[in-house]
């Protein structure tokens, strides 16, 4: 056989075996990828952004390094109070990282926290402008934090993040549907509890959203009932809110009996229940409340004048008072 028959033979093997091998090799790295064993190929429009320099690392198997760089940059980003620069940097970041938890709670918290707080304040801006950008910059960190549980479907960390701040009392407004922004905290916490390592507060935490969503009463007060079994869990917040749950299901309930049940004393009781009626910023139901507290008062002989009943109730402060003018 003549030497350039050989070569022709070996190399139409070595494509044949090429041939053979791209598909096997494809598989076995999307199976890697979907395992979370090998990290997904970089998106060309990351290559870009980040500089070649940046894109041969990350290439060479060190994306964690650049990530690390690019945190600092987004950090002088927001000290420079550059918030879409902030958010692009972040978004590079967790194409680099996209099982780093730390990276997607920090980008979020930069929109839905730092950068929404810089508009609530920022004078120069006209009212409405800062409104709706202090509106989509919650929208943003929430949808930021969506997508890292996505990515991470089984931490429980980033769920209980997003069920706080589907919660926080300067957060929720954001939404205009405040019941559904309880039900998906509630079922964000949910989740978290499913995977087995969140511990206890966020059981109580999602107590704590369903029970301030309006037509989920029954649900909560199972829940309420479920979680009270446990003495560990008898913290004076879940215990008003089941004696408000137990008295939206039954309302000739004697609320202040109930309260003594679960406060031990009059003088408990009634500080538990006084913080309660007062806490209007976040929502929280108050059924059989204002029963309970005029019946410890006359119990306890407090004097009218100084009967929480008749203080007045701080103002929900909110966008409406933010954006004023």
């Amino acid at each position: 056989m003549k030497a350039w028959q050989r070569n022709g033979i070996l190399l139409v093997a070595l494509l044949a075996f090429g041939a053979t091998r791209i598909p096997l090799e494809k598989s076995l790295g999307d199976e890697l990828r979907k395992d979370g064993l090998a990290p997904q190929p970089l998106e060309l429009g990351t290559r870009d952004k980040i500089g070649q320099t940046s894109s041969a690392v990350a290439l060479g198997g060190l994306r964690t390094l650049v990530a690390t760089f690019l945190n600092l940059r987004a950090f002088s980003f927001f000290q420079e109070q550059r918030w879409d620069d902030v958010s692009d940097t972040f978004e590079m970041i967790v194409d680099l990282a996209p099982r780093t938890r730390y990276y997607w709670e920090t980008g979020s918290w930069h929109s839905a926290y730092n950068a929404a707080s810089y508009y609530i304040n920022n004078s120069n801006m006209p009212s409405l402008r800062r409104k709706e950008a202090w509106r989509v910059a919650i929208y943003r960190g929430r949808a930021f934090l969506e997508r890292g549980i996505r990515n991470n479907p089984g931490d429980w960390s980033l769920l209980s993040t997003l069920g706080f701040m589907l919660t926080d009392a300067n957060k929720f407004p954001a939404f205009r549907d405040a019941d559904a922004t309880f039900i998906a905290a509630a079922d964000a916490y949910q989740k978290a509890v499913d995977t087995g390592n969140a511990p206890a507060y966020v059981n109580r935490a999602q107590f704590y959203a369903l029970a301030r969503a309006k037509g989920r009463e029954r649900e909560a007060l199972a829940l309420a009932r479920a979680l009270y079994a446990d003495p560990k869990n008898r913290l004076p917040t879940l215990q008003v809110l089941l004696l408000v749950l137990e008295a939206h299901e039954n309302p000739a309930l004697d609320t202040a009996k109930l309260a003594l049940e679960l406060f031990g004393t009059p003088e408990r009781a009634l500080e538990a229940l006084s913080g309660h009626w007062q806490r209007t910023r976040e929502r929280f139901p108050v059924d059989g409340v204002a029963g309970a507290l005029g019946s410890l008062e006359k119990m306890l002989a407090v004097p009218p004048e100084k009967s929480v009943l008749n203080k007045p109730l701080q103002l929900p402060n909110g966008p409406d008072q933010w954006f004023a003018k």
